[in-house]
């Protein structure tokens, strides 16, 4: 047994929309601790620059290690997009993003060969989903739209209101205009919209949530390194925010299912 197998995961995200990869890491691997950041007082990620979401995510990946953790998942499209690399090359623990699991998925599902992407502006401008798509597949015709309106929308907790489903129809035009059978949610807060999306695109329309997928690439990795936590029984999870965590807590318990607790604030200095 390798003795670091104790130690926690580490998952950041801009908000709060990286709790989808925490659902999904406390339903495949049970027994594990996870230290989840959650970047609240500087979201959304999604209009900033790819400089200054690669500083974010440094300061994150650092403040992350001082809790030991094993592997880090970066559950932001967005710095999956602009700073996986340089976080890969930087840090000494193995580090996730959520892109390519999601291609991947898409690639898998579709029967037209039309895939969507929606995601924030700067995962849209930087290509690498549609990039990672062709890879798999050259024949596959991608659509990409940016919904920057989505993440405020699910900070704000309106999961199904009427302004989101405005919303959605304006964003989605497109994607049902070029008739796409699979849309990839490109970005974490987005599976929290689920039952909005698939209204507007319709029940024969593929979702892919990448956090699924990341989930299970965490347990291949830690499973391959020796790393999976040995001792049985639910692990103790910590929430770490920059801004108010009350709010956070309330939109936490009703995702996760259960009272979040052990939120704390983490100060910049």
């Amino acid at each position: 047994m390798n003795n670091n197998s104790e130690n926690p995961i580490g998952v950041f995200d801009s908000g709060l929309g990286g709790l989808t990869v925490v659902k999904e890491l406390i339903h495949h691997l049970p027994n594990e601790r996870i230290v989840y950041f959650g970047d609240t007082a500087r979201v959304p990620y999604g209009t900033k620059s790819g400089e200054t979401i690669i500083r974010y995510s440094r300061e994150i990946v650092t403040a992350l290690l001082k809790h030991k953790v094993k592997i880090v998942v970066v559950a932001c499209n967005t710095a999956s997009s602009l700073a996986l690399e340089v976080l890969k090359n930087e840090f000494d623990v193995p580090v996730l993003g959520v892109i390519e699991p999601g291609a991947r998925k898409a690639m898998e599902v579709t029967r037209n060969k039309r895939v969507g992407i929606i995601a924030t502006s700067s995962t849209v401008k930087s290509g690498k989903y549609a990039k990672k798509i062709l890879q798999l597949d050259k024949d596959i015709i991608v659509t990409s739209q940016p919904c920057p309106l989505f993440v405020p929308l699910v900070e704000e907790g309106w999961f199904d209101h009427a302004v989101t489903y405005q919303v959605a129809q304006q964003y989605l035009a497109e994607m049902k205009k070029k008739k796409v059978d699979t849309l990839i949610l490109g970005c974490t807060h987005y599976p929290l919209l689920k039952q909005v999306l698939h209204n507007v695109m319709g029940s024969k329309v593929q979702l892919v949530d990448s956090a699924q997928e990341v989930a299970l690439q965490v347990k291949q990795v830690l499973s391959k390194k020796q790393l999976l936590r040995t001792r049985l029984g639910p692990g103790q999870h910590t929430f770490i925010v920059t801004d108010e965590p009350k709010q956070f807590q309330r939109l936490a318990s009703r995702f996760l299912g259960g009272g979040v607790k052990n939120v704390r604030r983490h100060v910049y200095v």
